[in-house]
């Protein structure tokens, strides 16, 4: 008889979402191997998410739900079980973005961990560490299931014009990023802003920071060194750091302006003709 890993579902929240997948795939009826060939994954994937071996995705969870008829249960494990992947450190600031109504952020080199492409944060968190690299690229990309919320936050980004020029992974990575940007044009909830070289010296030279805020909790703000993080919610820090992103965004181009210059970039960068986000021409 093979041997059956029992997981203990109060482990982690990994090891519980593997211990409901096989509670209703057993449930079912269904072997490993006949869910796979259901939701067009590989039985081993199965197995390897069931033993918490391996990080469901975001698709794959849907697909089992939808297999399964568990109600959404295994995507709404999902974003825990994200969040629980993320280093000690960061998940504070995880569960900070989760619940804040308004986060504002501003970043000098590169785009932040909410708008990012799935190709431009494989880079990002590859540049010096490649080790669990899909598992990790997984995990950045999971924070931004706050966008699809029924109630998401508002985000303003403000980044610096070197965020669009640094070619983060090559250009075929720049571009979809640079689109990626440019599909949040029109979008009310997700702003984004680009403070041009032009500007010069500016409020935001100490460097970048997040703002958080929330309908009853007073407003933390949030800035990271080398492997650590530093939310404060002291009043003196938040009043200054709230200055500095009014002035950041006066200085920053409109959210058109800022449209226009990231499709100069594009142009100037890579010299062809940029697509929206679905692939389709924005000329």
């Amino acid at each position: 008889m093979a041997h059956i890993n029992v997981l203990d579902p109060s482990a982690s929240p990994l090891d519980y979402y593997g211990y409901e997948l096989r509670r209703h795939r057993e449930a079912a009826g269904l072997t490993q191997r006949q869910l796979g060939d259901v939701i067009n994954y590989t039985g081993s994937l199965v197995g390897q998410v069931e033993t918490a071996r391996k990080l469901p995705t975001e698709p794959f969870s849907e697909r089992v739900d939808a297999a399964l008829g568990t109600g959404g249960l295994l995507t709404r494990l999902l974003g825990l079980v994200l969040r629980s992947q993320l280093p000690a450190w960061f998940q504070q600031v995880a569960e900070l973005e989760a619940r804040a109504t308004e986060i504002a952020t501003f970043h000098t080199h590169l785009a932040h961990g909410l708008l990012q492409t799935q190709a431009y944060a494989r880079a990002v968190l590859g540049a010096m560490d490649r080790s669990k690299l899909d598992d990790r690229t997984t995990v950045r990309l999971g924070r931004q299931r706050i966008l699809k919320k029924e109630q998401p936050p508002v985000l303003w980004a403000v980044i610096g014009e070197a965020a669009l020029r640094q070619e983060i992974g090559g250009p075929d990575v720049m571009r979809g990023q640079l689109t990626r940007l440019l599909s949040y044009e029109d979008d009310p909830l997700v702003n984004v802003q680009v403070l041009p070289f032009a500007v010069g010296a500016h409020a935001g030279l100490q460097g970048s920071f997040d703002l958080f805020r929330f309908v009853d909790d007073p407003a933390i703000v949030y800035t990271e060194g080398y492997g650590q993080g530093h939310p404060t919610a002291n009043p003196d820090t938040v009043k200054d750091c709230s200055l500095r992103y009014d002035h950041l965004q006066a200085a920053a181009l409109s959210i058109k302006d800022s449209a226009a210059l990231i499709r100069r970039t594009m142009e100037e960068c890579h010299g062809e003709q940029q697509l929206s986000f679905d692939g389709r021409s924005l000329a």
